[in-house]
């Protein structure tokens, strides 16, 4: 599938469930990225593939001037919901991290995203973005999952139920050697690895949140007609059976924190 078809697919996608609840399972992610890059009053902030805008939310009370941007229309409008309840001043933009239109070279001190830009497809057109957008010495801040981690296990369950494998494997950004490849001529990198650890009660619960609000894992599930049941039972025995701890799960799932400052 070309890019520009798949991401029209995703734009959708992302948005046909609610997501909140699934953004709510990595709020300690959101809660490290905002501590490393460290906003500041004033700090031009860009969250991309920001979501309902858990990040963008959390650096604009610290007084950062925020832009999130995101593929999906759907989610920007729980974000903007969310921002007006809060009384956020937070510029909502939708728009496709591989092609950052109307931004200018060098126009923030901080890119930050979590979870987000590693599954747009073209990672080159991604990285070169980051790498224009930020000023020399901005600072970017993206959590990626790893592929030998829980996330990328769950991907691989599902991997038999999904019509074709996708053009690019959003994992590779999970990879400290493939981050080098695409950001290492114009950063200055580190890296650290993290645990999340989600705690559902259990195999079910964690289908029941994945398959409404989790706009991949429901468009999937839709999409396979009387199959919808065996992925159901696939999930809920993989949970159970690889992830079960004391009366619950515990699906621990690494991280990639990559921190960077524009050379």
């Amino acid at each position: 599938m070309a890019y520009e078809e798949l991401k029209q697919r995703q734009s959708v996608m992302w948005g046909s469930g609610p997501y909140q609840r699934v953004t709510e399972t990595i709020a300690d992610i959101h809660e490290i990225i905002v501590d490393r890059l460290k906003p500041r009053e004033g700090q031009c902030w860009l969250d991309l593939a920001c979501g309902t805008g858990a990040v963008a939310e959390r650096a604009a009370r610290a007084g950062a001037k925020v832009t999130g941007l995101d593929l999906s229309p759907a989610l920007l409008e729980q974000a903007k919901a969310r921002a007006d309840a809060e009384k956020l001043e937070i510029e909502y933009r939708v728009g496709d991290c591989e092609r950052l239109d109307g931004i200018d070279e060098g126009a923030f001190d901080v890119v930050s995203s979590t979870c987000g830009i590693m599954f747009a497809p073209d990672h080159a057109a991604t990285a070169r973005q980051l790498g224009r957008v930020l000023k020399p010495g901005g600072r970017l801040g993206l959590a990626n999952w790893t592929p030998e981690g829980g996330l990328g296990a769950m991907f691989r369950m599902m991997a038999p139920f999904q019509p074709a494998p996708p053009p690019s494997n959003p994992f590779d950004w999970g990879k400290e050697d493939r981050v080098r490849e695409l950001l290492g001529e114009m950063f200055d990198l580190r890296f650290e690895k993290h645990i999340s650890i989600f705690r559902p009660s259990s195999g079910q619960e964690y289908w029941e949140i994945f398959s409404t609000d989790y706009g991949p894992t429901k468009t999937l599930a839709d999409s396979l007609g009387p199959r919808r049941e065996e992925l159901h039972r696939t999930w809920v025995d993989f949970f159970e059976k690889n992830y079960k701890s004391g009366d619950g799960i515990a699906h621990d799932r690494e991280w990639l924190l990559v921190l960077a400052t524009r050379k």
